[in-house]
């Protein structure tokens, strides 16, 4: 992580920016940051795809599970 006065030193940059530089980055950091989310979704959803694949995902209801991992 970005140490604190490294971070301060960023807002303070951000600070100096006009409005419209600073709409412009906070719209650059929310796509990047849902780029992001979408690559871990894709990357659960094909992790959850080979484990469906391999046979290692438990089927049943809530309390069939819970009965399972009680055993």
């Amino acid at each position: 992580m970005i140490k604190a006065t490294s971070f301060d030193a960023i807002l303070d940059m951000i600070e100096a920016l006009s409005l419209e530089e600073q709409d412009a980055l906070l719209d650059i950091v929310c796509r990047r940051q849902a780029e992001r989310r979408r690559r871990e979704i894709a990357k659960n959803i094909a992790q959850a795809k080979a484990e469906y694949q391999a046979g290692e995902v438990s089927r049943g209801t809530v309390y069939e599970i819970i009965t399972e991992l009680n055993k």
